[in-house]
């Protein structure tokens, strides 16, 4: 569905920026969830809704910082070391792209809109859950990182520096994210915004954050004015 009518934008966009985790492949709701486990193992009971509020769409070093905050240095990086092992083997054995999104690449691609990925990950995760799910050499090239500015989300400086890079105006720019942060940076950086609420993050959170909000992958190509026979 569809969640809000009007168009993000009026004609093709120049550039369209795709967030990593939760758009691109579907990584959120196993990592969440090795993570919620993890912490209240740890004696701080999190569930999976409490992960997602306070990490979802933060930069590594952000993230560390809370977990510091909550743990201590040494506990913050034995939780790091735990979910970083549990994360890779179930990476190894379920990731998946999400649904819809390799056909939505192919409407982008014969389109002849340029298209990148600009992600609170770090390149080292990117390659891994990319590389698994077979989308690494379709974005080699094109893939910015919050390693690669001084401030992760809701600061816009990823997005900013991925259109410098591409250059293309932050006008002439729409962001796929899935996350209250990711949404904040982009209408920060000046950028149109489209919410996809088919993952963890809740429709009226992203639409309150100011993102058009959708929750088909699908129905992605229309609204980002692509009209061919793939995304027919």
């Amino acid at each position: 569905m569809i969640r809000d009518a009007s168009p993000a934008t009026t004609g093709r966009p120049g550039l369209v920026i795709f967030d990593c985790d939760g758009v691109l492949v579907a990584t959120e709701r196993l990592a969440t969830a090795i993570e919620a486990r993890i912490l209240t193992a740890m004696g701080h009971p999190h569930t999976q809704a409490d992960v997602v509020a306070a990490f979802m769409g933060r930069s590594d070093a952000d993230a560390m910082a809370l977990l510091t905050d909550l743990l201590g240095p040494e506990r913050a990086l034995e939780f790091d070391e735990r979910s970083t092992a549990e994360t890779r083997a179930a990476f190894a054995r379920e990731l998946a792209p999400v649904p819809g999104v390799v056909a939505v690449l192919d409407a982008v691609e014969a389109t002849g809109v340029r298209y990148c990925v600009a992600s609170s990950g770090s390149h080292a995760r990117m390659e891994l859950t990319l590389g698994t799910t077979g989308l690494l050499e379709r974005c080699a090239g094109r893939i910015h990182s919050a390693e690669d500015v001084d401030r992760g989300k809701p600061w816009p400086d990823v997005f900013l520096l991925a259109a410098a890079r591409e250059g293309v105006e932050p006008g002439g720019c729409v962001v796929i994210e899935d996350s209250v942060n990711g949404v904040l940076a982009a209408r920060a950086a000046g950028m149109a915004v489209l919410g996809f609420a088919g993952g963890l993050a809740g429709a009226a959170a992203l639409r309150q954050a100011g993102a058009i909000v959708f929750d088909d992958m699908l129905h992605l190509p229309q609204l980002l004015g692509l009209y061919s026979s793939r995304s027919a």
